[in-house]
C-alpha cells in the first residue's frame, strides 16, 4: 500500500479494503465454524486486533500491496466431525472477501459503464489509481483490495488459510504434508517467503505479480 501514497484517496480505500478483508473473513470463518457445528465455543464474531491481525502480514501488505491476517493453524479446526466441515471454515474466510470485491467491482461497473477495468491488473490497483475521478479510485480500491486479499489467502502455504483447505482436502496427509507444517508453519519459513516476495524486487514486488496473474480474470468479467 505504500506504492499508492502519492494517491491519498487510493491509498485510504487499500487500508480500508485491507481491514475490511481482515474483519471479515475473522467473522466468516467464526460464523462458518459455528454453524457446522466445529465450535463448542462462542467467540465473538468481531475483529480482535490483538488477536486477529499478523504483524507480518501487516507489513506484507504495508510494501508488497497485501497481507493476510492471523493464521488458523489445522489444529484449532476438528477433524473428526468431517473432512468437508473443516475445509469449509478455511474456505469460507477467502471466498466472502472475493465475493465481497467482486460485488463492488460489478457495482462500479454498472455505475459506469465506460470503466477501465479491461486495461487494468492488480499491479495498477495496488499502487493507486491516482489519475481517476475519486469515485473510480475509491470503488476499484476497495474491490481490488478485497479481491486481492482473499486471493492471496487460498495460496495453500501457512499462514495463509489455502493450506487449510488442502491439509482437510487429504484423507490422510502424509509425510510431505507434514514436512510442510513442519518447516512452514513452525519454524516460519512460509512467513519469510511471502515477506521476501512482498519486498522482492523493490518496483515490482512478487507478491503483486502473483496476484496480478492469478486475479487478471477476475477483473476482467467486468471490463
Amino acid at each position: 500500500m505504500l506504492f499508492a501514497l502519492g494517491s491519498p484517496v487510493a491509498f485510504v480505500a487499500l487500508l480500508v479494503a485491507f481491514l475490511l478483508g481482515l474483519a471479515l473473513r475473522v467473522a466468516v470463518m467464526r460464523f462458518t465454524l459455528r454453524t457446522v457445528g466445529l465450535s463448542p465455543y462462542r467467540r465473538p464474531l468481531h475483529l480482535n486486533p490483538r488477536e486477529d491481525i499478523d504483524p507480518f502480514g501487516a507489513v506484507a501488505a504495508a510494501v508488497g500491496g497485501m497481507g493476510w491476517g492471523r493464521q488458523v493453524t489445522v489444529d484449532e479446526v476438528p477433524r473428526h466431525l468431517g473432512r468437508g466441515r473443516a475445509a469449509a471454515v478455511f474456505a469460507s474466510g477467502p471466498v466472502a472477501t472475493i465475493l465481497l470485491g467482486e460485488l463492488i467491482l460489478a457495482a462500479y461497473a454498472i455505475a459506469i459503464p465506460d470503466n477501465v477495468l479491461s486495461d487494468l491488473g492488480f499491479v495498477d490497483i495496488l499502487r493507486g489509481v491516482g489519475t481517476l475521478p475519486y469515485t473510480d479510485q475509491i470503488m476499484l480500491s476497495l474491490g481490488g483490495g478485497l479481491l486481492a486479499f482473499g486471493l492471496l489467502a487460498i495460496i495453500p502455504i501457512p499462514p495463509l488459510d489455502g493450506f487449510g483447505i488442502l491439509w482437510f482436502a487429504l484423507r490422510r496427509p502424509g509425510a510431505s504434508m507434514n514436512w510442510m507444517r513442519l518447516w512452514f508453519e513452525d519454524k516460519n519459513v512460509g512467513v519469510l517467503i511471502l515477506l521476501l516476495f512482498a519486498f522482492f524486487p523493490t518496483g515490482y514486488p512478487l507478491l503483486i505479480m502473483f496476484l496480478d496473474i492469478l486475479g487478471v480474470l477476475f477483473l476482467r468479467i467486468w471490463g
